[in-house]
């Protein structure tokens, strides 16, 4: 036997003893799911224009998790869903229970929404935007204790279900987010371009079972959920393009996560056929992402997690309140309805606030999550910092407001300025705000062991 046939013997070799430890010590995953519709016609969150709560639907609302084991039995979970965002009580409520049944750390779960406003409000978010009466406060409370209750058990039924399965990874492409901070709705059919920043990736993880089947599909797109705004619940472009996936795939459970998509819109929008429209678009940017070769994942899970102390620029004075009291906006006069009560009544307001930075590493795939409504400065960053098939999560276990990268808080606007009052916070955030979260991502991603390019 020469030189070059005895290398090619212990090739085959190697490769066929990888396959078999694999084979029995490789990734495993648990897939469930569950429909989380409200069964009453409670008040849907995303728009201030509303004048009544929810009057039918157009598809059902889903929540579903994935379960993922590596060879060495570390676990996590991810679970994304049909809603506007987790609150922190309510993410907080959920990851602890998690944890006391399943011994998983906040840094093995994630929480993510869609971000659709086309779904039930939460207690305790964006409570200053909606004119709820007590009826609907009890409604909005019973939904929100069932839908902690059903995510518990979802998360149960997928890490109690675990095959061996394969994990594939790539980037897909499709355009039809527009940075709407740079580009005004009314004027996109005359505009010669479209300026802005942008990240057009799909990110696409594919989990087939020992048959060869796809399990499951999970995908990403930074754009808002916010083609619809009528009466009928609904999970909007990301919602049709999971069923439109699952058409395609019998058998497979596919799982939307929201992206980077704090200034990014679906433009044009406002009706049905085009939240349909841009649903299987996504899907057919999927699809073609499966067609292909994807790289394969090794079974190698690590995770990391931190919590940042973001402080408030300033806290507003009793000019502030009285100019806010003033406004013409009804929630700009709640806002300082409310934190005025709370200085009156000696409770003190919040100075920072505690914002979660997570990083995942399956395999050499490397999945950077962030909190709140991230704007896209902020994906395009970390892409260059960790590599651009860095997949980037927002929205993720906690949405307490617009998380404006340091360009946008200085221009100011709706995501830099305005919308604190929306979330009822106290203030702008201080311009630290970008540095404190980039280099955040950096700890916890070098943590996980995420290699720079």
């Amino acid at each position: 036997m020469n030189k070059f046939s005895a290398l090619k013997l212990l090739l085959i070799i190697l490769i066929s003893v990888n396959t078999v430890v694999w084979g029995q010590n490789g990734w495993k995953a648990g897939v469930a799911r569950t429909i989380i519709t409200p069964n009453e016609n409670i008040w849907m969150a995303g728009y201030a224009s509303r004048t009544q709560p929810a009057d039918g639907k157009i598809h059902d609302l889903w929540a579903k998790a994935v379960a993922l084991q590596d060879a060495k039995g570390n676990k996590s979970l991810l679970v994304t869903s049909d809603i506007l965002g987790f609150p922190k009580d309510v993410s907080d409520y959920i990851r602890e229970e998690i944890r006391k049944k399943h011994g998983l750390s906040k840094a093995q779960i994630i929480l993510n929404s869609s971000h659709t406003h086309s779904g039930p409000v939460l207690n305790k978010a964006l409570e200053d935007i909606y004119p709820i009466t007590p009826d609907q406060q009890a409604k909005i409370n019973r939904y929100t204790s069932n839908l902690a209750s059903e995510i518990i058990k979802l998360a149960d039924a997928a890490l109690n279900n675990f095959e061996p399965v394969t994990l594939h990874s790539a980037n897909g492409v499709t355009r039809f987010q527009v940075n709407r901070r740079n580009n005004p709705a009314n004027l996109l059919t005359v505009l010669p371009e479209l300026k802005g920043p942008n990240d057009y990736a799909v990110p696409v993880i594919k989990l087939t079972n020992a048959k060869g089947d796809i399990k499951a599909i999970i995908f990403g797109y930074a754009c808002h959920p916010t083609v619809l705004s009528g009466l009928q619940w609904s999970g909007d472009y990301p919602g049709f393009a999971q069923i439109e996936l699952e058409k395609n795939h019998p058998g497979a459970t596919a799982l939307f996560f929201q992206g980077a998509s704090g200034d990014q819109n679906p433009l044009p929008r406002h009706t049905v056929a085009l939240a349909k429209q841009f649903g299987f678009e996504l899907a057919a940017a999927v699809d073609r992402v499966l067609e292909e070769e994807m790289k394969e994942l090794s079974p190698e899970l690590a995770t990391s997690y931190a919590e940042i102390d973001l402080k408030f620029a300033k806290l507003p004075t009793s000019d502030d309140f009285k100019a806010a009291r003033n406004s013409s906006i009804n929630y700009v006069n709640k806002w300082a309805t409310r934190l005025e009560n709370q200085v009156k009544n000696k409770e003190k307001l919040p100075v920072s606030y505690p914002y979660p930075v997570q990083a995942w590493r399956l395999g050499n795939q490397a999945l950077i999550n962030l909190a709140g409504e991230v704007t896209i400065e902020y994906a395009i960053k970390i892409k260059k910092i960790f590599g651009v098939e860095t997949f980037v999560m927002a929205y993720s276990n906690d949405v307490m407001g617009y998380i404006p990268s340091l360009t946008v808080l200085r221009e100011g606007g709706y995501e830099g300025d305005t919308s604190q009052m929306v979330y009822g916070l106290p203030s702008v955030w201080e311009p630290s705000i970008e540095s404190s979260i980039i280099q955040t991502a950096i700890q916890v991603g070098q943590e996980a062991g995420i290699p720079f390019p």
